[in-house]
């Protein structure tokens, strides 16, 4: 696993900043001499060069224009916007509401036949009841400050686990045992989710496994939350921020990660004790 979930983003902006500064030495050029042709701070190219910052579509233009290759302009404005898409703030994506961000990923979930799962957080969005997903919504607008249309929201989410009788679909699912134990909306709620979750669990195409507390971890140590979209994707959930992987070396580390996690899991029967325990101690 990456020390961080957002070094897939960083090394793409490290990779574009040394082929800037190819380009630069190539025209001859220092960055001080860039810098007074176009009209920056020679800090500027500095943080550019070295990953720290994204330029813009301008400052590609104009970098390329400076140094002569104008003919790059696009494929490297192209690699800025694999960048700019890849890490999306949660306020940016959610602007328009948390409908339009339930719909944006359907079409990701009609083309995947395997979905691999892990949520350190709620219990995932595909298994949850109508109720569970109310709270969780109304406290994201409640926490952002995005538009309130949770109604529209929770029938696009519902809609959506129709996937999950679709056949030729495949889904494994991993939930941190302390997940069952979290009140969200409240313990009535709760406990309507932890019995929905036994039942759909029986579903042919699910497989729920449950990680325990106290177990020891060496291997699959607990992290971000995140969904693996056959080989081609992995979304990430980040505090501030929503991450989309589509590095084939990325998606191996998460891959990777998901079978660690996989083997601290219990499954079946020993899964549902689990959540009948959790229904237990909430009386």
């Amino acid at each position: 696993m990456s020390d961080s979930a957002v070094s897939s983003v960083q090394q793409a902006r490290q990779a574009l900043g040394l082929r800037l500064r190819e380009i630069r030495k190539e025209a001859n050029l220092t960055a001080r001499a860039l810098a007074r042709l176009t009209g920056w701070h020679e800090s500027k190219c500095s943080r550019i060069e070295n990953g720290r910052m994204t330029p813009s579509p301008t400052d590609i233009r104009t970098w390329t224009v400076h140094c002569g290759v104008p003919h790059e302009t696009e494929d490297l404005l192209a690699v800025a916007r694999g960048i700019d898409g890849a890490y999306v703030e949660w306020r940016r994506l959610e602007r328009p509401g948390l409908r339009r961000a339930q719909e944006a990923v359907l079409p990701l979930f009609e083309r995947t036949r395997r979905f691999r799962m892990y949520q350190s957080w709620v219990v995932p969005g595909i298994l949850q009841t109508p109720a569970y997903t109310r709270a969780v919504l109304e406290t994201i607008v409640a926490l952002r400050g995005v538009p309130d249309d949770v109604t529209e929201a929770v029938a696009v989410r519902m809609d959506r686990q129709k996937v999950l009788h679709v056949s030729q679909r495949r889904f494994a699912v991993l939930v941190e045992e302390w997940v069952l134990r979290t009140v969200i909306g409240s313990p009535e709620i709760t406990v309507a989710q932890l019995g929905h979750l036994i039942a759909v669990a029986a579903t042919p195409s699910v497989s729920l496994g449950i990680i325990p507390l106290g177990r020891v971890r060496g291997g699959g140590w607990p992290v971000e939350s995140f969904t693996i979209y056959d080989e081609a994707q992995v979304n990430v959930e980040l505090v501030s921020a929503h991450l989309t992987v589509t590095r084939p070396g990325e998606i191996h580390e998460y891959a990777r990660a998901f079978v660690e996690l996989s083997d601290l899991a219990v499954y079946g029967a020993q899964a549902r004790a689990l959540i009948t325990s959790a229904i237990d101690a909430f009386g």
